[in-house]
């Protein structure tokens, strides 16, 4: 239950229609009539949302997710984007059981919380990249089980269940590379709500941070340049409070 005096987080949607077959199996983010986005979105009322950048917002509580006292609010930020968007495939396939292999492609913001969620589940996690120079930070800073690179064409021979969940422009495949071994290729965005909040308690629970950079909103511009470089790791946070003041 929330009440006044919570701190509380929004993350990618801040409404949808809360009566389709998604919404009423705690999908909201799937919504038949499509979710309304936090940034950039035409809310029921007309009004275009504007996100983290608003003076306020007002968000029904549906959409709210109530974060820990002993939880720092700059960590919770990018749980509600990157965190849960690689969260909810690892819970749909059950990648929370100890034991299981995990492999993650790209150490970005969505990769490295797919790394420490690994670690926190007590998965063995195998981090695949093309840059060698990767390899130092991702075992010894992340805690990685193992690294791969991916022109090694033998050792990516033993993957299983690919997940998209970004948004390359085209990825190519010949059915006659996954049939025989029961391969499997899916695709993911960010999940309900309910898993929303079950991702910030476990992590609050079980001391789970991203690794972030919190920064002035006067750095905007030249944060946007240092992504372009990939000059981040691995999340940027904006203090909007501080930087008003």
């Amino acid at each position: 239950m929330i009440k006044v005096g919570d701190h509380i987080g929004v993350g990618t949607i801040v409404n949808s229609c809360r009566a389709c077959e998604y919404c009423s199996d705690d999908l909201e983010s799937y919504c038949a009539k499509k979710a309304v986005f936090t940034f950039n979105g035409t809310d029921a009322d007309g009004t275009v949302t504007k996100g983290g950048y608003s003076s306020y917002i007002v968000v029904h509580q549906r959409y709210c997710i109530k974060i820990p006292v002993n939880y720092p609010l700059s960590s919770a930020a990018p749980l509600l984007c990157a965190g849960i968007t690689v969260y909810s495939p690892m819970m749909r396939r059950k990648m929370n059981q100890p034991g299981k292999s995990l492999g993650v492609i790209g150490l970005g913001g969505l990769g490295h919380m797919a790394v420490k969620f690994g670690k926190a589940f007590g998965l063995n996690v195998t981090v695949l990249s093309t840059s060698i120079s990767k390899k130092e930070k991702v075992l010894n800073l992340l805690g990685a089980d193992k690294f791969v690179i991916s022109s090694d064409q033998e050792q990516m021979k033993t993957a299983g269940i690919l997940v998209l969940v970004g948004f390359p422009r085209e990825v190519k495949f010949s059915p006659v590379n996954l049939n025989p071994d029961m391969r499997t290729i899916s695709c993911s965005v960010t999940g309900g709500m309910k898993e929303m909040q079950e991702m910030v308690d476990f992590c609050a629970a079980r001391d789970v941070h991203p690794t972030l950079e919190i920064i002035p909103i006067q750095y905007a511009n030249e944060a946007h340049e240092r992504l372009a470089k990939r000059d981040v790791k691995y999340r940027f946070v904006i203090d909007i409070e501080n930087s008003l003041e």
